[in-house]
């Protein structure tokens, strides 16, 4: 593969950008804060709990509304940018405020998480679909790979900075209390996202779209219906969403729940982000490696081969009883959470039309969404049932099997065709 070119080196940025946002906003720090905040409110632990688990379903479905209408009105020429500025920006001012807003006000701190939840997801939703408008379609899946791998590496620097400042202060080796090292976590965590996507907004412009139209909204809604209403015209892209869905299901369970799964095996607090860390690292040069492989066996396959990798990860999790065989499934992780979310990608956008990108990702992303219920739920019931958290890991290989078969099902290579123009003007071919 030649070097990457200006825009695609662009593109992957904002995965440096915005990754470090998963990890101290969504997974490390700021659980910790709220929880923190709710306490000092009087607020009991279950409760505090419940109000997390309502503040992430609240945005949770509102982006899973939001996506397809928003993404069909994104494919026409001018949109696609704009809205992915609005969310980005979005994002990045609720992200900002959670340094702002008084520790005790643990109601104020969860509406912002929910706004700057929603401009992270629906940023990212508009970012996956520039892919197809930054590189060719041979170049796609090792791009996103690029993509994946950057952000893995970007994501660990501010959170590396954050948890320094927090045990600093925690050892009064810095005059910074415990509340003001992470509410600075948060602003960094802020302002590295605004400046690492500077190159995406000065480099990214829409290639493909669908012409102007007087009433953009309205056709929009028709072009959706008509998506719909011809849903049979997308065997393979609707057969890959469908085994997606699955799959992703089981790679975001493992990976959401693995802190909790951690603590019940003993390890603590400080050793479980040592290995969140180290996770981070090593999928970044894994997710480059399934991006080179997928050139020479093909997105599907490499996908395939990461469903077998987190088969036996739920096998060895099953005799898993020491902190040894944590870190040995932690790198298993790391070795294809990466590859298998990036090669998704890039399989998804070699389906789609591309001026319809926005409109489809809308889709995947709302599959990508609900696919982070079944899961956790599938394990927490298996675990309570039978007192085991181990089993509960094991219980998993039934999203991985389904989503395997299903995806085997997937014809060849396939592009669904391009929604039937009625009252809007044909696509525009750069």
């Amino acid at each position: 593969m030649k070097k990457l070119t200006k825009q695609e080196k662009s593109w992957a940025m904002y995965d440096w950008a915005n990754s470090a946002y998963s990890i101290v906003v969504v997974t490390a720090i700021f659980p910790l804060y709220f929880k923190a905040s709710a306490n000092e409110a009087g607020l009991a632990a279950s409760t505090s709990t419940a109000y997390w688990g309502y503040a992430n379903s609240i945005a949770t479905l509102l982006v899973s509304i939001l996506a397809p209408m928003l993404g069909t009105i994104a494919d026409f020429k001018g949109f696609k940018k704009r809205f992915f500025t609005f969310f980005f920006l979005l994002g990045i001012l609720f992200t900002m405020l959670l340094a702002v807003v008084p520790f005790e006000q643990w109601f104020f701190l969860l509406a912002c998480f929910i706004l700057t939840s929603i401009g992270f997801a629906g940023a990212n939703i508009f970012y996956d679909a520039f892919l197809v408008d930054v590189t060719t379609e041979e170049r796609m899946s090792k791009t996103s790979a690029y993509g994946y791998a950057t952000g893995y590496i970007g994501s660990t620097i501010p959170f590396v900075i954050g948890i320094g400042l927090i045990m600093s202060a925690q050892m009064e080796l810095i005059p910074l209390s415990l509340t003001v090292a992470m509410q600075a976590a948060f602003f960094i965590t802020a302002l590295w996202w605004g400046l690492f996507t500077i190159p995406f907004l000065k480099n990214i412009e829409q290639v493909y779209y669908i012409s102007p139209v007087p009433n953009p909204v309205r056709a929009s809604f028709k072009r959706l219906y008509q998506t719909f209403k011809n849903i049979q015209s997308y065997k393979s892209l609707f057969l890959f969403l469908l085994a997606y869905f699955f799959y992703i299901d089981g790679v975001h369970t493992i990976l959401t729940m693995s802190t909790a799964y951690g603590t019940d095996m003993g390890l603590s607090s400080t050793t479980l982000l040592i290995v969140l860390f180290v996770t981070q690292v090593v999928a970044a040069p894994f997710s480059l490696l399934y991006g080179k492989l997928a050139g020479k066996y093909n997105e599907k396959n490499m996908i395939l081969f990461g469903i077998i990798i987190y088969t036996l990860i739920c096998i060895y999790a099953f005799f898993m009883d020491s902190a040894i065989d944590f870190w040995i499934l932690a790198m298993l992780v790391g070795s294809s959470q990466g590859g298998i979310q990036a090669l998704s990608r890039s399989y998804f956008a070699k389906l789609v039309p591309k001026e319809s990108s926005n409109e489809f990702f809308g889709f995947y992303n709302i599959f990508g969404k609900f696919a982070a219920i079944t899961g956790p739920f599938l394990m927490g019931v298996t675990t309570q049932i039978t007192g085991q958290s181990n089993m509960g890991v094991f219980s998993l290989i039934i999203l991985f099997v389904i989503g395997a078969v299903i995806l085997i099902k997937v014809p060849a290579q396939q592009k669904a065709p391009a929604v039937p123009a009625t009252d809007f003007s044909p696509p525009n071919q750069p």
